[in-house]
């Protein structure tokens, strides 16, 4: 079966084909019958990872006891309000999305549904691991969840800080609302504030119908602004009064808008030294830090690799990849490496050894560069001495600058404009060089 189906329970037929285009432009395989009773079921293998049940006449006690005899572990979310005769819960009972159905509140619910499909009823289960660090993170956590504060979360590119941001909005009261995320990074200046607004039709040159910003998107939910840091000054200033006022205007409107948000911001960046530089508004900065949590990279927490390689591993097998195991002394490779790209660089690096030894083993031998004692990591450093046959130069010097881009690369996430400051290039150099090389990047 695939991850992807959805079994819905609706008896209205112009309802029943709304949430099947709703669904299947969310790409789930959607199967729509009236009744439980309707649909094929097989008790050795039921197909669908969770149901959607619309109660036309406000009451779900027969849908959930029909359900139960089918399968009593599969997760139903309800759409719109319900009444049950019985005060008892029901563990199965995982979202209620009010109507009208909301894109984003449809697929945080599904993706909730899906993790209590394969048991973790907490949700995502990160952070992965029992060292120091992490023990620190998780009760910081689960400290905050509890309230709307603002949270400022500070960590390298690539250490989990979109999921140290979800899972806060998991262990929340807002878990029922929408998660959505933006990268002011990632989206040119000039797009910005329309993307976190919204825009009028006409607004602009091509704006040629209305659009909802995703802060609007977010109401009664939560709104993860990442990379915060790489905001410009003129739209940090009307940031700041959405944090303090939670109003709003879209671009060509002059209307205020409110909406019931919770922010959380994350940056890879020194924000305290952006604001000494005159790079970042002081008074925006302590309206997003009333929380800082800080996200250790992976070399702070290399007691955890184990767990995180099996927890990556078993991601693997959900999406049909079969992980080889990793031999004592190739972990010791890995524990010995500096980890830039962190967790993100650990996942492409367990992703590309099931690739290339399923069900294996894997020895420093097989670990690719820079990992192993074999690959890359001795190519980094100048050999010992000259070899008898001696070297190619441009060669030796031109695998270095390849592997270093692609590390670059790698810790900002494909984005060019942030892998050209760490590599302290221009921007069209370094894209000369990717087209050299052969090298993957994204806008």
């Amino acid at each position: 079966m695939t991850d992807g189906q959805v079994l819905v329970i609706e008896d209205n037929i112009e309802h029943a084909r709304t949430w099947r285009e709703l669904l299947e432009f969310a790409d789930f395989e959607p199967l729509v019958v009236p009744s439980p009773e309707a649909a094929p079921w097989d008790e050795h293998q039921p197909p669908w990872f969770a149901a959607l049940v619309h109660p036309c006449d406000g009451s779900i006690d027969g849908v959930l006891e029909s359900l139960r005899r089918h399968d009593a572990r599969l997760p139903v979310i309800t759409l719109g309000p319900h009444e049950r005769s019985s005060s008892e819960g029901d563990d199965r009972l995982c979202g209620q999305i009010p109507l009208p159905v909301r894109y984003a509140n449809l697929v945080q619910a599904l993706d909730r549904a899906r993790h209590w499909r394969h048991g973790e009823a907490d949700g995502p289960r990160f952070p992965i691991g029992n060292s120091a660090a992490i023990d620190t993170l998780t009760r910081l956590i689960a400290q905050v969840a509890g309230f709307d504060s603002t949270v400022l979360i500070n960590g390298e590119s690539g250490s989990g800080k979109e999921l140290v941001a979800r899972r806060i909005h998991e262990l929340s009261s807002r878990r029922n609302g929408p998660f959505v995320p933006l990268n002011c990074g990632a989206v040119p200046k000039d797009l910005l504030e329309s993307e976190l607004f919204g825009h009028e039709k006409g607004a602009f040159t091509g704006a040629i119908t209305r659009r909802t910003g995703r802060f609007e998107l977010a109401d009664g939910g939560t709104l993860f602004l990442d990379e915060i840091g790489d905001m410009s000054l003129e739209m940090q200033v009307k940031l700041l009064r959405l944090v303090q006022e939670r109003t709003f205007e879209r671009v060509g409107s002059v209307e205020s808008r409110t909406a019931d948000v919770r922010i959380l911001a994350a940056t890879h960046r020194d924000l305290e030294a952006r604001v000494a530089e005159g790079q970042f508004r002081e008074d925006l900065y302590f309206r997003l830090n009333v929380f800082p949590i800080r996200v250790p990279p992976l070399r702070e927490r290399l007691d955890d690799l184990s767990a995180l390689i099996e927890d990556l591993a078993r991601q693997g097998l959900s999406e049909g990849r079969t992980a080889p195991r990793f031999s004592a002394s190739a972990l010791e490779c890995l524990k010995a490496y500096h980890w830039p790209g962190n967790v993100r660089e650990l996942a492409n690096l367990v992703e590309r050894a099931s690739i290339l030894y399923p069900d294996g083993v894997v020895g420093p031998r097989e670990l690719p560069a820079p990992f192993g004692s074999e690959g890359g990591a001795a190519r980094q450093t100048p050999p010992d001495c000259m070899p008898e046959e001696g070297l190619d130069l441009r060669a030796h010097l031109g695998t270095i600058e390849k592997d270093l881009i692609q590390l670059a690369m790698d810790q900002a996430d494909g984005t060019v404009a942030q892998a050209a400051r760490l590599l302290k290039l221009r921007r069209t150099t370094l894209v000369e060089k990717l087209r050299r090389y052969d090298l993957q990047s994204c806008v």
